[in-house]
């Protein structure tokens, strides 16, 4: 029973799409950390609004990635959906922005950890909230 559990829950759709989702999380992440020490290190920008322009460069790249092989399956199509589609992952990531920079925060002043790793952290920390929010609402319905 509880095999079957475990197999059913490992090959279902919410666990594809999670992988998926944690995939062009991923990749997605790095693309913001690039920006982020690009922000900071080259631009000399204060590491909290750089994480700001990069975690919203990135919320695009992030919703057409996912639009386009995460949630394929019910992808927003046309326009109107899709641009429906943008505004919400926009909301259901802005709503995750105060959390990811709360936590790089308190990692970099509290901590004195580099904000780099800091920003990597408050990624994950912030992930299976922006999962949840957005399986439920940006392709949900």
């Amino acid at each position: 029973m509880i095999r079957s559990f475990l197999r059913d829950l490992q090959n279902s759709p919410v666990a594809t799409q999670m992988r998926r989702f944690v995939v062009v999380g991923a990749a997605t992440a790095g693309v913001q950390m690039v920006l982020l020490w690009l922000f900071v290190d080259a631009g000399g920008l204060n590491y909290l609004i750089g994480a700001v322009i990069a975690i919203e460069i990135t919320i695009v790249l992030t919703y057409v990635l996912n639009n386009a092989w995460t949630f394929r399956a019910i992808q927003n199509t046309g326009w109107g959906e899709y641009l429906g589609g943008l505004v919400k992952t926009n909301v259901v990531r802005g709503t995750a922005i105060p959390i990811q920079l709360a936590v790089l925060f308190a990692l970099v002043e509290w901590r004195s950890v580099p904000y780099l790793f800091s920003n990597a952290v408050a990624i994950v920390v912030s992930g299976l909230y922006r999962f949840v929010l957005d399986a439920r609402w940006t392709w949900g319905g």
